[in-house]
């Protein structure tokens, strides 16, 4: 038995996943073991704060309940070892977990140092070890703090909204701004009146050709105009009347378009929302297992993408001299990327990260098919050709705008021809597919006869904003500097399983429970929900991670005000009246009063009898409006997913239903029912579109 223990592995490495295990153990060779600390080890107790206030904020750590055995493992093999080194992810959140570690594990700063790869390659694993470093306090003091403010937002919120509206709800400093996001966008949706405009198109006959021209009004020789009424068309049209019309310029030129920048972590889940329809934490999800690594037949296991939590679109040199050779054999020299491409948009980026790319350029998504589960095989084709995309020429058309005069107005038509496809002979964009591509006479000059055929005229009206996607919210939290890419699709989760937010077709909308929730974050902490101040709470964690702010100033300044604010809205905020308001509606199985209860989606009535009498019925809410259709009450009711929407009572025999509520108000112009938008009125009718300001009580009455 002793002679065993001289062969022990004399180093130890401990990565987070147990995915990772096999797949480092296979690089590293026989004098390395490899363990996994299966994520966090040590965390705040979930039972109280866990921050000592009174002691300047100290946080008290304990070991996460589970996680006993394995650390005692952990323990044991790091007696043994000649070194430790802590390999866990390459961010914030992985620098912390290795400080944890090395406090769980009572390490000896001797023998213990951390390394970071971007990628599980046997390349990348082994260099980690020539530059094994110390841990960066820096981003752990970052990780740290983040982590205190997370706890102290929810834990001294969540039980305002427990006691004001109903257990179980939750605030958060991200989730809460993300929802007042949402929010905000359904009041500009609300509030929107749609604007009449129209389009006027005129079709010629080419001497010689079989198809007409198509052109598109544009105005008169000085300015672009729009048309915004029935009148100012037939005013043009009128102007247009008897009129000859011939081609007045012919520009011909060259247009580039740029390859797209390599995926980050907010790109990649934009794009696979876009294109695959996967939501964001399943693009994650999909992303790590591709990063942990994938067993590839007769080559191992093996990570096939670097690592998915990034905000850069830095490439290292030797991904890029392997994407030129690639290029260059592939495509041939005329595609490849000759100079390098710079992202001047964002100075400030996590850089040690890069993009995300596939780790090796030559491992084409065909010849991993049958080693890929189909949604992997998928986005490790989307990762692969943005990537391969990103190291080519720009794409040329060459395009031809035609201006047509008639009398003193103008028609334009342009088309573009692709000359040369560059990089979107890997990777077509979805948007790209959908460009104008006019057909244009082969012949056609300033000389060429055009015969009038006639005008298509159509009338429109402007569209509200649209209702967020997941990824236009993740775009919008990324612009606007909310969250960093780790935090993106926990956020998303976390308000669509709350059922803060439904989401229905791609769309997500904000539900009743969300509406109460926003409203009380708003009226009661509206610095916690203030965008601005979530991203300059984000700057300044990125400042304690580059060491030039200490992360207890942060936590001093942001206490005392989170206090007071939780303490006024004890006193200030009323019940929300959403528990049991005692009905008129007798019960018929035992006769009592029914109540008002709360339940996912929406309300209903309930017996107050419960647990003996368990009788429930839906609760049609009364808005107070006669059904346009047959006369009957109109009632609010939710959508299945939770989305609220206003019907005719005597549903399913009427089928009057809108998103909007209607009002009692009779169009002054039509006879038709109005809607309310904010502190106007609006024709439900959009051809009618009279619009008049709502009284000021009745608006004042609703807030």
């Amino acid at each position: 038995m002793p002679e065993r223990e001289v062969e022990m592995a004399k180093y130890l490495v401990i990565v987070e996943s147990p995915a990772k295990v096999k797949t480092i153990k296979k690089f590293l060779g026989s004098n390395y073991e490899v363990m996994a600390s299966n994520g966090h080890v040590r965390d705040l107790p979930k039972s109280q704060l866990g921050i000592d206030v009174e002691n300047d904020y100290e946080p008290k750590y304990i070991t996460i309940r589970g996680k006993g055995d394995i650390l005692a493992g952990l323990r044991k093999a790091a007696k043994k070892a000649d070194k430790v080194y802590l390999a866990t992810d390459p961010d914030r959140e992985g620098e912390a977990i290795s400080w944890h570690l090395s406090k769980a594990l009572k390490l000896d700063e001797k023998k213990m140092r951390r390394i970071t790869f971007n990628e599980i390659t046997k390349t990348a694993v082994k260099a980690s070890i020539k530059e094994a470093r110390d841990i960066d306090m820096n981003l752990v003091d970052a990780q740290q703090t983040r982590r205190m403010l997370d706890r102290m937002v929810g834990y001294r919120i969540s039980p305002v909204l427990w006691a004001k509206v109903k257990r179980g709800l939750s605030a958060g400093r991200v989730q809460s701004v993300a929802l007042r996001i949402i929010g905000d966008r359904e009041d500009e949706i609300n509030a929107f009146i749609p604007e009449e405009y129209w389009t006027l198109d005129a079709e010629f006959a080419v001497k010689g050709e079989k198809k007409p021209l198509v052109a598109k009004f544009y105005g008169n020789k000085n300015k672009k105009m729009s048309i915004g009424s029935r009148e100012e068309l037939d005013k043009i049209l009128s102007g247009l009347e008897g009129v000859s019309y011939e081609v007045a310029e012919i520009k011909k030129s060259e247009r580039s378009k740029k390859p797209p920048l390599p995926f980050t972590t907010s790109t990649l889940q934009q794009e696979a929302s876009k294109v695959l329809n996967f939501s964001t934490q399943k693009t994650m999800r999909l992303a790590q297992q591709l990063y942990e690594g994938i067993d590839i037949k007769g080559n191992g296991t093996v990570g096939v993408i670097t690592y998915l939590r990034t905000d850069s679109t830095r490439i290292s040199e030797e991904a890029e001299s392997a994407a030129h050779e690639y290029i260059t054999s592939q495509y041939g020299p005329e595609y490849t990327l000759t100079q390098e491409k710079k992202d001047d948009k964002k100075k400030k980026i996590q850089d040690a990260h890069e993009a995300i790319r596939p780790t090796d350029i030559t491992r084409t998504p065909v010849s991993l098919k049958e080693s890929l589960s189909r949604d992997q095989f998928r986005l490790y084709q989307l990762i692969w050709k943005r990537f391969t995309a990103s190291r080519m020429q720009n794409a040329k058309y060459e395009t031809t705008s035609v201006k047509i005069r008639g009398g003193e107005y103008y028609f334009t038509m342009a088309a573009s021809k692709l000359k040369f496809d560059g990089f979107m002979a890997v990777y077509v964009q979805e948007d790209e597919e959908k460009t104008e591509n006019s057909f244009l006479a082969k012949g056609l000059d300033e000389n060429t006869e055009l015969s009038f055929q006639g005008f298509h005229e159509q009338q429109h009206f402007t569209q509200p904003p649209a209702h967020y996607t997941e990824a236009t919210l993740v775009k919008a939290l990324e612009e606007l500097g909310i969250g960093r890419p780790s935090t993106y699709a926990p956020t998303i989760t976390t308000i669509i399983a709350r059922r803060y937010v439904a989401k229905e077709n791609k769309n997500l909308y904000m539900t009743e429970l969300g509406e109460v929730v926003n409203n009380i974050m708003k009226k009661s902490f509206p610095s916690i929900v203030d965008v601005y101040f979530t991203a300059t709470m984000e700057e300044l964690l990125d400042s304690v991670g580059d060491g030039l702010v200490q992360w207890k100033t942060v936590i001093r300044n942001f206490y005392p005000d989170l206090e007071e604010a939780v303490q006024t809205a004890e006193k200030e905020l009323e019940e929300v009246k959403i528990e049991d308001e005692v009905t008129d509606v007798i019960c018929d199985l035992c006769g009592r009063n029914m109540v008002i209860k709360y339940g996912p989606h929406g309300k209903f009535l309930a017996c107050p009898g419960f647990p003996d009498c368990r009788n429930t019925k839906p609760y049609l809410e009364k808005i107070g409006v006669p059904c346009p259709i047959c006369g009957k009450d109109v009632v609010l009711r939710r959508s299945k997913k939770g989305r609220r929407y206003y019907g005719c009572e005597n549903n399913p025999e009427c089928e009057f239903m809108s998103w909007q509520k209607p009002s009692k108000e009779k169009c002054p112009n039509c006879g038709g029912y109005m809607l309310e938008k904010g502190n106007k009125l609006v024709c439900a009718d959009e051809h009618c579109g009279f619009v008049m300001i709502r009284k000021k009580e009745e608006v004042q009455q609703e807030a």
